[in-house]
């Protein structure tokens, strides 16, 4: 898709929404400035449970169904832009409880993920668990919890605590897929390459298919280095107010419920 996109001198945006949102981009700032020492750990959790006719299972994981390539590559993504560096090796396994349900995808994966200056971050994805949508950046001084961190039909919640002392703080709910719709029309417009621009999804995907070796063959995996790309900053906020959850037309939720 890169080569294609600059063979035909167009350009390719990655649709990841969360590079324009304010609670993760406040995420970021925070782990750069210092508040929460040296970062050191990255956990998350993000599960749903997902309904057996759902296409998130009914396809195989080599198709694009399974909760890796669904939620996990949002943990992934995270513990990148929160280290602001790439993962240079992996470690995972997969678990399935029996279910038919999860006949063609695993039900859950968990993955370690070692960082440069020996930062570690780690993650569980799940199709058959309770909701859960949440991260923890852990440094030497402090820490964030991010609960929820990755919806984008509620509010984002920071919880920050420094020196014992703990506050928190709520981002009201917005429009997060307008924000990249204004921000690719103005790369397109003004010629600029986009962030998170297609070597963003490869880095993502490279990690996906690392994860999955790694599960199969349970051994650790090694990643190539990766050509040095920009990363999200808090400059990329785009505000555009929260509205009713679109009606969905002959639709259900992945759960199963109507939409």
């Amino acid at each position: 898709m890169i080569d294609a996109a600059k063979d035909g001198g167009v350009k390719l945006m990655v649709a990841y929404r969360l590079h324009f949102e304010a609670g993760n981009l406040e995420a970021i700032r925070l782990g750069e400035s210092g508040k929460l020492g040296n970062l050191r750990i990255f956990t998350s959790e993000f599960a749903q449970q997902v309904a057996e006719d759902n296409l998130r299972v009914s396809e195989s994981s080599s198709r694009g169904g399974g909760p890796l390539y669904d939620m996990g590559v949002y943990c992934i993504n995270a513990a990148r832009y929160l280290f602001r560096a790439e993962p240079i090796e992996v470690f995972a396994a997969s678990a399935n409880n029996g279910e038919e349900r999860f006949h063609n995808v695993e039900e859950m994966t968990s993955v370690v993920m070692r960082f440069p200056e020996e930062r570690i971050a780690m993650f569980a994805c799940s199709f058959g668990a309770t909701d859960v949508s949440r991260y923890t950046l852990i440094g030497t001084e402090g820490m964030l919890v991010a609960d929820p961190a990755y919806e984008y039909a509620m509010e984002i919640r920071h919880q920050l605590t420094i020196g014992g002392k703990t506050k928190t703080r709520t981002f009201p709910k917005r429009d997060q897929f307008a924000p990249e719709l204004i921000y690719f029309s103005d790369c397109i417009l003004k010629d600029k390459e986009p962030e998170p621009s297609g070597i963003e999804g490869m880095a993502d995907v490279r990690i996906v298919q690392a994860i999955y070796e790694s599960a199969k063959t349970r051994r650790v995996v090694e990643l190539p280095e990766l050509p040095v790309k920009k990363r999200p900053t808090v400059d990329q906020e785009i505000h555009r107010p929260g509205h009713a959850k679109p009606k969905a037309v002959r639709a259900k939720s992945p759960s199963g419920e109507a939409a």
